[in-house]
Order: structure tokens, then sequence, then C-alpha cells
């Protein structure tokens, strides 16, 4: 996404239309397009470098470091050994996942994939896959708990979760693996980049509740812009025009303010173990 972002910028800068960069090269408009809009697979070396010569870029050292960035984007992630229990459009999520400062969510329904315990998993993956072989089920769990490590390395992103209620209300695995989830959350929403509060039933009609689930992602990189994720059971939608991405932004103050202080989330966690 960068890339294709610093790639606009010299294009623009240069005068070019999308057809006169894609003559350069020899693709379509619509091509030059897609690389600016991070809609390719990949870069491909020898069509940026050309691109790159079009746009007036003639320093040698800025050419290959912008090379050696394409290399980097272009290296499959972590994630892609896993590619055989993932559909291809959850491939984007992890990228922004995995590369963002902050991650802010709000679940409707189910606590949020990073503080999820291995049996709540599990559970959950099992129910939302009813007829996937043991194997598969195994797989996606796995791919879940390796996720969550971002959250223990050096510099992990500031992961804000509203959670519904209902999320806690749900008896996802049974009473034990709720309490022990419930558990893991306690523990985790003490560690600094982590903040976890809840909706309670008592607050009544709120911001979010004609959104369902979504995700905002913020990055370092000056040229990204705020992402939102909004999933659904065969595809997924993100946003990045600012338009849309304030709105989100928006509900996602007013839940904070209208949701039980952090302060107070492991008393309020407390209490409805107590009852399980």
């Amino acid at each position: 996404m960068i890339l294709g972002r610093q790639l606009e910028e010299l294009r623009t800068r240069a005068g070019l239309t999308f057809d006169q960069a894609g003559a350069a090269i020899g693709v379509s408009h619509s091509t030059i397009r897609r690389m600016e809009a991070a809609k390719v697979a990949r870069l491909r070396l020898a069509d940026v470098e050309k691109l790159l010569q079009t746009y007036g870029v003639t320093d040698r050292r800025e050419v290959d470091t912008f090379l050696k960035s394409v290399r980097e984007a272009n290296k499959r992630g972590w994630w892609h050994t896993y590619r055989d229990v993932m559909p291809d459009w959850f491939a984007a999520y992890l990228n922004l996942e995995q590369a963002a400062l902050q991650i802010r969510a709000y679940e409707a329904q189910f606590v949020h994939g990073l503080l999820q315990t291995e049996d709540y998993a599990r559970a959950l993956l099992s129910a939302g896959n009813p007829h996937a072989p043991a194997e598969a089920t195994e797989r996606r769990v796995a791919l879940r708990m390796q996720r969550q490590e971002l959250l223990s390395r050096e510099s992990p992103p500031r992961l804000w979760v509203v959670m519904d209620e209902t999320v806690l209300r749900w008896p996802v695995g049974g009473a034990a693996v709720m309490r022990a989830q419930i558990d893991h959350l306690i523990e985790i929403s003490a560690l600094p980049q982590v903040t976890v509060q809840i909706m309670p039933f008592g607050s009544g009609p709120h911001p979010a509740m004609r959104a369902g689930a979504f995700h905002v992602f913020r990055f370092r990189a000056r040229e990204l812009p705020d992402i939102v994720y909004l999933s659904g059971l065969v595809g997924a939608v993100y946003l990045d025009k600012e338009e849309d991405v304030v709105v989100y932004r928006e509900v996602l103050d007013r839940m904070g303010a209208q949701s039980v202080p952090a302060r107070k989330t492991e008393a309020v966690l407390g209490a409805i173990r107590k009852e399980l």
C-alpha cells in the first residue's frame, strides 16, 4: 500500500495520466490504478523500475532502495502456510493487523480474536465450521493463536476493544471454557498496550447497534490512511476514504464513552465470572 501511494505521488508529480504510465510498461490504465491501490498480488520489479524511470527518478540509489522495498513487499507473510484453511480475503486483514500501530474494534458477539483462549477459539471455530474436519479446525485454531504473538512482540500495537455484554453471556464451549476465557481477559487487559471495555445491557441502545463488529487500523507510515475492516460470511470490505472512516472512528469514541470505564473492566468481568 505504501509503495502504491508512492508510485501515485511520483506519477502525479511527473504530470502523467494512468494511460501514459500504462503505455510505458505495456499495460492498461486499470493495471496502473490497481498497482497504486495495492490491489495486485505482487509488484513486478521490471515494471516498477521502468515506471520510476518514466517518472523521472534517475538516482540509482533511490531506485535501488525502492526496488528493495518492492522485494520486501512481495514476500509472503507467515500466515501463507495456513492458506489451505484461510479464505483469500482474510490475508489482507492479517497484513493490516501485523502492520498496525493501533487496532480499535467493536465486538458484538464474540471475544476479539487476539484475546481468545485456545479452548474458546476451538469451540467458536467448530460452531462456525460444523462440517470441517478436525484437522482443519485445529489449523484454524493454531493460526489464531499465532496471530496473538504480536501482542508480546517488541513494540506491539495498541489494542482497544469494546465488547458488548452479549459476548460474555454466550456460553461458548460451556461454563468452564467461559470462566477460563474471562480469566484470560482479566489478565491480558492489565497489559499496558491493551484496553478492554464492556458495553453493558443496562446502557441500552448504542451507536454501533446497527453496524455489527468492525475494526479500525492505524499505521505509522504517513502514506497509509486509517482503514476500516468489515467482515461477512463470504468476504470482507476495507474502507479507507476519510469520509467513511471518520464515521467509524466517531462511533468508537462514543462507544468508549458509553461503556464501562476500562479501570472497572476487571470488576465487571469478575462479577460475570461468578455467575457462570
